[in-house]
């Protein structure tokens, strides 16, 4: 299950995680204007997978895992070394302009994906390939210009008390509360 809400203030934020949550992750841009999200848009999700895929409007864009058009055996043709045989179809053409090991622009994956495989899996499939690049991805979606809270140490659910106060003390400073 995965919420989408727009949270303008901490209050806002706090009564969401107190009538909707807690929940595993809570993500949201750390950019302005944000990419792929409304301006104060926060996205919540206990499974990480489904909270990037709803980032990426993966369903609505009818995103899929499929072979790239180029065969690395085949030397005969130039392509960077980092590119692995896999990309996404209907990629969001917004982070075309990203720096992200785990992709290139219009959805070539990249080998970080492929090292992110479990072992085992040297012949991998679309299933594969999918998991693989959104645990990449979630290592990576901070240098793309996002903020991801998620849980530390034992706990189960993201940890936000550090980001609420310091987002309380802004409101506080800039006389919104």
């Amino acid at each position: 299950m995965v919420e989408r809400h727009i949270l303008a203030t901490s209050k806002e934020f706090k009564k969401t995680w107190k009538e909707k949550g807690p929940f595993k992750y809570a993500l949201t841009s750390n950019e302005f204007p944000p990419v792929l999200l409304e301006p104060e848009e926060w996205i919540f999700s206990d499974d990480i997978t489904l909270l990037l895929k709803s980032l990426m409007g993966f369903d609505e864009r009818k995103m899929k895992f499929v072979k790239a058009p180029f065969n690395p055996e085949n030397k005969k043709i130039l392509r960077p070394d980092e590119l692995c045989p896999w990309k996404i179809n209907h990629f969001p053409e917004e982070w075309n302009v990203c720096k992200c090991v785990c992709f290139v622009p219009e959805g070539h994956l990249t080998q970080e994906v492929v090292k992110t495989l479990k072992e085992g899996d040297g012949d991998a499939g679309a299933k594969q390939i999918e998991t693989a690049f959104f645990e990449c991805l979630s290592t990576e979606i901070e240098i793309i210009g996002y903020l991801l809270l998620k849980p530390e140490g034992s706990s189960k659910y993201a940890a936000v008390r550090t980001y609420l106060e310091n987002w309380e003390n802004d409101e506080k400073e800039a006389g919104l509360f």
